[in-house]
């Protein structure tokens, strides 16, 4: 089942695909998923990001292929960071290049969409507080992470977390093929076969944390070949099962 957010009437509304058309349902799909009677085509259908989330988890260097790509060594434990809701865009929505930034990185990612509140998960019990997967672009002002020496401002921009284009529910993420193609020339290819940690692990690390809740975003990590995005340029993140997430870049206006 892939659930949707979608603009319907100059209202937000939850939904699901069916065929060539959207469900609206009676209310957000945590608890249960209850359709009703309203139908609009997804070909008119404006999507909005698909969840609603309190925070945005993100894991770093959490890919094999990527760690070797870096010569880093695998750690440890999950290296977690957060992004604001803020910075949440909705797919074919454009980033904004700030003007502050002269590197701007994509980063294709994995993401889970959390379905119930979640503390002290054990690993084996965490598939039960997922509602599903969607793609995630962990969008980075790389030259401001190098300059901060920490990661809050280069991933913090308003538009640097575009996250769609819907949530599926159906699917094994232990196994997916997550790409990113940059005006449609492959740049990342690996497999969540090469997660250092594991889904059911990272929900379960960071729910003894923090405290997960409904529509709670944790973004699983990026492949190897990152790399830089410029005005005019369209990103595309592609994961087996889910689908594509497309968003272009544009400057930001000067003011």
């Amino acid at each position: 089942m892939r659930v949707v957010r979608v603009l319907h009437e100059k209202k937000a509304h939850w939904g699901i695909v069916e065929a060539e058309n959207i469900c609206l349902l009676k209310e957000p799909p945590f608890k249960a998923v209850l359709r009703s009677r309203k139908y609009i085509p997804i070909a008119k259908a404006c999507l909005l990001a698909p969840s609603l989330p309190s925070k945005i988890v993100l894991v770093g260097l959490n890919y094999r292929d990527h760690a070797r790509e870096l010569g880093m060594k695998v750690p440890k434990e999950p290296v977690i960071f957060l992004k604001p809701t803020t910075a949440l865009l909705a797919p074919v929505a454009d980033i904004v290049l700030p003007l502050q930034v002269r590197r701007l990185d994509y980063e294709a990612e994995l993401a889970v969409v959390i379905k119930r509140r979640a503390k002290n998960v054990p690993e084996n019990r965490a598939r039960d507080y997922i509602l599903g997967y969607t793609c995630c672009n962990d969008v980075t002002a790389r030259d401001l992470q190098k300059k901060d020496g920490q990661w809050t401002r280069a991933k913090s921009f308003d538009t640097f977390c575009p996250v769609g284009p819907w949530i599926e529910t159906n699917l094994n993420p232990a196994d997916l093929t997550v790409c990113s193609y940059l005006n449609n020339k492959l740049r990342q290819k690996s497999s969540t076969r090469n997660l250092i940690f594991s889904v059911p692990k990272l929900v379960s690390f960071i729910s003894r944390v923090m405290t997960l809740l409904p529509g709670d975003i944790i973004s699983t990590g990026t492949p190897p070949g990152v790399g830089r995005m410029k005005p005019n340029d369209c990103i595309d993140v592609a994961i087996e099962g889910i689908g594509h997430l497309r968003n272009c870049v544009v400057k930001e206006a000067v003011v």
